[in-house]
């Protein structure tokens, strides 16, 4: 049977996002059986227990295998950094916070480039104030509005005595397979695009972090070291990266980072490393595509990035309606990964024994977890069970 030529048509313009979602399996029995690496054993087969060998050999080992199997390199070298104001757009909240505009430029090898982060400063209150920096992925508003309440509740977080800041993804990297280049990988790392382990999207959004963690450890009114790292969905993906990178952030938060962020990719549920690849190639390493459909071939899993952040604080949110994002697997890689932190720091943690008996979050030392109801978004109730743990970490 011939399907008539406006079906094509339709067929033609959904989403491949969209097409993909109808094919994930989200059936728990046609998960395949875990058989994950072990993080505590090196590439020479010894078996790690100190603090020592942690820290001097195989986290090392593993952020290597991170760097060159999925998310590609940040680059850490330029030869100068400047920080200039604008006075650009009006402050939205002048009787709470002071906003700063601040062009970040940066030059290597005769070029430069620029990236615009946005400051709020509590204005009725004085002392350093201790950060929240929002990795914001999503489109600038067309109108100019700087902040969306409902993604980054500035007022909420001035009143409560933080700084906060974000950038928008695109002031350094478009969030588009055909114009990620049009930033800063074209201006100052144009060699990192022949690189299958170079810089690609998630690995630019991080570099600009650390950028704007380079203007906070200068601002006499930040107290950088506590600073906070807020990323959602692709945004978490890319703080987890980000914190690994950089040891400044006292606390990172992943919300519903899903596939290449917080889920172990070799439960294959919801959204997979192939999906994933095909959907967003400007997102990962070119070698991460070496795994499309052989996850199992790899020889980390994302139970493994949490040790490379301990023994600073790590937090994961999921939401039950977002099953693409596996809550599941999101869980089961906190936990698994919270080893670093008991084995090797000495903290005692602990998680229920199964994800489905979760009732409350879970507030522990340097390490939290909760999941809400509803879909995938970063909302106020995420925010406001967040803030509680940072109050008990900070």
């Amino acid at each position: 049977m011939k399907l008539p030529f406006l079906s094509i048509l339709l067929l033609t313009l959904i989403p491949i996002s969209m097409q993909a979602q109808n094919k994930a399996n989200y059936d728990e029995s046609k998960v395949p059986a875990l058989v994950l690496p072990d993080p505590f054993v090196s590439e020479k087969g010894e078996v790690i227990r100190s603090k020592e060998d942690w820290e001097k050999v195989r986290k090392p080992e593993i952020f290597k295998l991170f760097e060159r199997e999925v998310y590609g390199q940040i680059p850490r070298d330029f030869e100068d950094i400047s920080f200039a104001l604008a006075q650009e757009n009006e402050n939205p909240y002048p009787d709470l916070a002071r906003l700063e505009e601040v062009d970040i430029t940066v030059r290597r090898q005769g070029q430069s480039h620029t990236m615009r982060l946005n400051l709020f400063l509590p204005k009725k209150k004085s002392g350093s104030f201790p950060l929240i920096l929002l990795i914001n992925h999503r489109p600038m508003d067309p109108e100019g509005s700087l902040v969306d309440e409902a993604f980054w509740p500035v007022p909420e977080l001035i009143k409560r005595g933080f700084a906060t800041a974000s950038f928008h993804a695109e002031t350094v990297s478009p969030d588009d397979a055909d114009r990620y280049q049009e930033g800063i990988l074209n201006t100052l790392y144009p060699e990192q695009m022949e690189m299958a382990d170079g810089m690609k999207a998630f690995g630019a959004w991080g570099w600009a972090a650390m950028r704007g963690m380079d203007y906070f450890e200068q601002h006499e009114k930040i107290n950088a070291a506590k600073s906070v790292l807020v990323g959602h969905s692709r945004g978490g993906k890319t703080a987890l990266w980000t914190s690994a990178n950089d040891p400044r952030w006292a606390i990172t938060y992943a919300n519903e980072s899903g596939c290449g962020g917080a889920a172990l990719s070799r439960r294959k549920f919801g959204e997979t490393v192939e999906i994933i690849n095909s959907s967003f190639p400007h997102w990962f390493a070119d070698n991460f595509r070496k795994y499309n459909g052989r996850e199992e071939s790899l020889l980390i899993d994302q139970h493994m990035l949490p040790g490379l952040i301990a023994p600073r604080a790590v937090y994961y949110a999921s939401a039950k309606g977002d099953q693409w994002a596996d809550p599941k697997g999101e869980f089961l890689s906190l936990k698994l990964g919270s080893r670093v932190y008991t084995d090797i720091y000495g903290q005692k943690i602990q998680f229920p024994e199964a994800f489905e008996s979760i009732t409350s979050p879970i507030h522990q030392k340097s390490v939290g977890y909760h999941i809400r109801e509803g879909e995938h978004d970063l909302s106020w109730t995420d925010w406001e069970i967040f803030l509680e743990f940072v109050e008990k970490n900070l």
